[in-house]
């Protein structure tokens, strides 16, 4: 069955990483239409050897559209959503304008895509960040539950977007050249740096936390069914074009060894186990960066706790962090 297609947002590092996916993916597109705000309509972008236009999102841009894919900041989703849905059109959106909203399921499908079943017209992509977790957690998770989950993540800067990704090459030529050059996109000089903020130039929340640290403990929970869980994370963006990296401590209910959850990743959907301690094994940015798998290693027994675990986690996060995740939502819905 082929379905008629929008990506919208089409001219961004996402929108961009759809269309790539879709391609690679052999996706059973009847007809597609690529749409961008106006500053981008009128600009080609190139899909099984065809070129197309770009069009300008409009709220007459989804009749016959089957399933569009959305990577919009979340105040043009919030409207341009609901107008997609009651045209006939399921909604896959990137923001997090719908994330929380009990109406609308949050999809990994490595982890719940039993909820697909239950949308009215829009289905949530969960942050990049909660994706790659829970994908890692699902399997130890059935195996022995999770009390409590400690996270750091070290986010690359095409999580910001392509005027990120220019200004970590500007700021890392010029800090070799000994220039100064003052950063737009973010706070403070990204390159050679991390900045311990994300989202950048806005206010810290409540307890000192950011928006970014919110959504992992409420999607988390949401994702997996269980509002039990005991989260805290520290989200930090560092000096890296694409792929995240996180740090991820639990604990479990019942006693699982280093070796258990090495055997438990290895048969999940979703993940590829890069684990030899001895042979200083271990998966990088670099390693993830055009990946669609979940790449695990460094899996060790915290000596601190009883039932405590240690995971290194990383994932491309234009696509399995946000591309890759929409498609396969989209794959399900057919």
């Amino acid at each position: 069955m082929a379905a008629n297609v929008a990506v919208v947002g089409a001219t961004g590092a996402v929108g961009q990483t759809m269309r790539e996916v879709l391609e690679e993916r052999d996706f059973p597109v009847g007809r597609i239409k690529f749409l961008a705000s106006g500053r981008s309509a009128g600009s080609e972008v190139a899909f099984r050897g065809k070129a197309y236009t770009v069009e300008e999102l409009g709220e007459g841009s989804f009749e016959d559209v089957d399933i569009a894919l959305f990577s919009i900041p979340k105040d043009l989703s919030r409207k341009f959503s609901p107008i997609a849905a009651r045209s006939g059109a399921v909604v896959v959106d990137n923001s997090n304008a719908f994330r929380m909203d009990p109406e609308v399921p949050l999809v990994v499908p490595e982890v719940n895509a039993h909820a697909i079943a239950d949308h009215k017209g829009i289905i949530a992509n969960p942050n990049c960040s909660t994706i790659q977790m829970v994908v890692a957690l699902k399997p130890i998770y059935d195996a022995a539950g999770i009390t409590r989950i400690v996270v750091t993540t070290m986010q690359a800067v095409s999580g910001t977007g392509r005027e990120a990704i220019e200004e970590l090459e500007r700021l890392s030529r010029a800090a070799l050249d000994g220039t100064q050059v003052k950063p737009e996109v973010y706070p403070f000089q990204i390159a050679f740096n991390c900045l311990p903020e994300i989202p950048n130039r806005k206010p810290f929340g409540p307890g000192g936390y950011t928006e970014e640290e919110i959504k992992m403990v409420n999607e988390t929970r949401r994702i997996l069914g269980d509002s039990s869980i005991q989260l805290t994370a520290t989200c930090v963006r560092v000096p890296v074009f694409i792929g995240h990296s996180e740090t991820v401590n639990i604990e479990t209910k019942t006693k699982l060894t280093a070796e258990d959850a090495r055997a438990l990743l290895a048969k999940a959907p979703g993940v590829r186990v890069v684990d030899d301690p001895a042979g200083g094994v271990y998966p990088t940015a670099l390693d993830a960066a055009g990946n669609d798998q979940t790449l695990v290693g460094r899996i060790r027994e915290d000596l601190s706790v009883e039932c405590g675990l240690n995971l290194w986690v990383v994932s491309d996060n234009l696509r399995k962090g946000a591309a890759t995740n929409a498609v396969q939502i989209a794959e399900y819905l057919l």
